[in-house]
């Protein structure tokens, strides 16, 4: 059994195992630093969601296309009342 505790020498001490909590440390802190920038110093926690699908919302490209004169006054109210009764948003073709 002495052999096997003094294996790294006639010192006794750590051996060079003991490199490997400050490698863990690094890891540890480097790992929180990169989840903090992937998700709260960019504004977005995973609490908060992200604002880039709203751009191809239903509702929004139907706007777009009307407000482009693609589609015309009748069929944007038609199409309309389809999406808010399939979306549930409320609208029912009056004037908000």
């Amino acid at each position: 059994m002495n052999t096997l505790a003094h294996a790294w020498g006639d010192g006794g001490g750590p051996g060079p195992w003991i490199l490997l909590v400050p490698f863990v440390w690094a890891l540890v802190i480097g790992g929180g630093i990169a989840v903090l920038r992937r998700t709260v110093w960019r504004g977005r926690g995973p609490w908060q969601r992200s604002a880039a699908p709203a751009a191809h919302a239903p509702l929004t490209i139907l706007g777009r296309r009307f407000a482009a004169g693609e589609i015309d006054e009748e069929e944007y109210w038609r199409r309309l009342s389809v999406l808010s009764e399939e979306f549930g948003t409320g609208a029912k073709g009056g004037a908000a």
